[in-house]
């Protein structure tokens, strides 16, 4: 039995199932509310790319990809991955995460996050779970911190990006014993009052 097994999380509205060509024209749209494709510090595929993205995604050998849904229609939202999953020391990382614009700044990140950190330290068992992003992406990176992960460093020269340039990574986790606190944080974000300036 494989570390990571394919599954379906659910709560809140929002479903995570398991990335598959049927939901090639869903991640098309999804990614067309707000051409998400051209920032330069995303994975975000371009419409006419979207297959040959979930094929790299099914294809990679350490990495379990979503379709992010909505649990009442089946509408994708956007997708989200465990990825460089390491069985030996049950380490996961949380990353090619992307929504489509009118789900940003709502409960559909924070909901992902927590289906997905509670999948990896109460179902997988995993010691740290991970994150990544693109040194020039301050969003990405502000979110991660309000998850509570802690920053471990900067990989420079790390990876390309999609414009050809040499981006510099930088790297956090989140560790098992602090998932209790960080898990409480995220129940308390969903479940209190949503205006627009909190969202």
């Amino acid at each position: 039995m494989a570390f990571v097994e394919p599954v379906t999380l659910e709560a809140r509205g929002v479903r995570l199932v398991p990335l598959g060509f049927e939901h090639e024209a869903g991640l098309q749209a999804a990614a067309s509310d707000g051409e998400l494709w051209k920032l330069r510090i995303t994975s975000v595929p371009e419409p006419h790319e979207t297959r040959d993205y979930i094929e790299t995604a099914l294809q990679t050998g350490n990495r379990l990809a979503f379709a992010v849904t909505d649990a009442g229609t089946g509408e994708v939202l956007g997708s989200s991955s465990f990825h460089d999953i390491v069985p030996a020391i049950k380490r996961v990382e949380i990353g090619y995460t992307w929504y489509a614009a009118r789900c940003q700044r709502t409960h559909i990140n924070t909901t992902c996050k927590l289906l997905m950190l509670t999948h990896a330290f109460e179902t997988l068992g995993c010691h740290v779970v991970g994150w990544r992003t693109d040194n020039f992406n301050f969003a990405s990176q502000k979110a991660i911190e309000r998850l509570g992960a802690r920053k471990d460093g900067v990989i420079r020269g790390h990876a390309l990006r999609r414009d050809g340039t040499i981006r510099d990574t930088v790297m956090y986790s989140l560790r098992a014993g602090e998932w209790p606190e960080v898990k409480a944080q995220l129940l308390y974000l969903l479940d209190k009052p949503r205006t627009p300036n909190n969202a």
